[in-house]
């Protein structure tokens, strides 16, 4: 089964994979057992709501949704939230739900390069992530609620684990644009001692062009938001696969 802890660390093969592709994060091989670190995360009161999950005796709300239901949500929802990433209105032209930033024009070269707009265009799009998957994945888990005992056990379970790790989830996760930062200050530097002495020949309204230093940024940052919410999602298909598990062997 490929259930996944949420917000345990961002080691996720595909997101660590382009972090350290932008060589804006390092590697770390983790030390510590997972049982170790969901010691160190986990307080008094989560420890015993995990203990009465995997005893059965924590309560889920049931639902009347099948499992083909669920399916039909997951793969809807995951058509959306990647659709409304690549869909950007600029280096992919026609509507966007969140249009990417572009420099406005004649903007002066130092407003033009600020990172704030970019921040807030990532972070629009955590929000709508989070608005999403939240929903989804406590649909799921009512299903299998209304499954196995084995079943009951592994949604009450991840309702546990996610009210418990959703602070350490959270914060993870800011973390990814400031390290996106790094990468759009490095683009900016490299751009600039291309240049040299013409400084002053500098046009932003450059910059989105092909090859332009700010249009690989944005690809960049395209490929972090496809990794994350592929993280996101992680949760949500390991409960949907332990559902279709335990349907095929009934």
């Amino acid at each position: 089964m490929a259930y996944g802890l949420p917000g345990t660390s961002l080691n996720s093969a595909r997101l660590v994979r382009v972090l350290a592709n932008l060589a804006v994060a390092d590697v770390v091989e983790a030390k510590q057992s997972l049982a170790e670190r969901l010691g160190q995360w986990l307080d008094f009161t989560d420890a015993m709501a995990l203990f009465s999950a995997l005893n059965g005796n924590a309560p889920v709300t049931k639902t009347k949704a099948s499992d083909s239901s669920v399916q039909g949500e997951f793969a809807r929802v995951r058509t959306t939230l990647a659709d409304s990433i690549t869909m950007d209105g600029v280096l992919n032209p026609g509507r966007a739900r969140i249009k990417l930033p572009t420099p406005a024009p004649n903007a002066p070269v130092e407003s033009a390069a600020d990172f704030s707009p970019y921040h807030r265009y990532y972070q629009a799009h955590q929000r709508d992530m989070n608005a999403a998957i939240g929903p989804l994945r406590a649909n799921v888990r009512a299903v299998l609620a209304s499954g196995s005992p084995a079943l009951q056990r592994l949604a009450a379970l991840d309702a546990v684990l996610e009210q418990a790790l959703a602070t350490r989830e959270r914060n993870l996760l800011a973390t990814l644009p400031l390290l996106l930062a790094k990468r759009f200050g490095h683009l900016y530097k490299a751009h600039q001692e291309v240049l040299g002495d013409r400084l002053d020949l500098d046009d932003p309204e450059m910059w989105m062009r092909p090859g332009g230093w700010l249009a690989m940024y944005c690809r960049d940052m395209q490929a972090v938001l496809l990794a994350e919410l592929e993280v996101r999602l992680q949760p949500v298909a390991g409960l949907i696969e332990a559902l279709l598990t335990r349907k095929n062997e009934v």
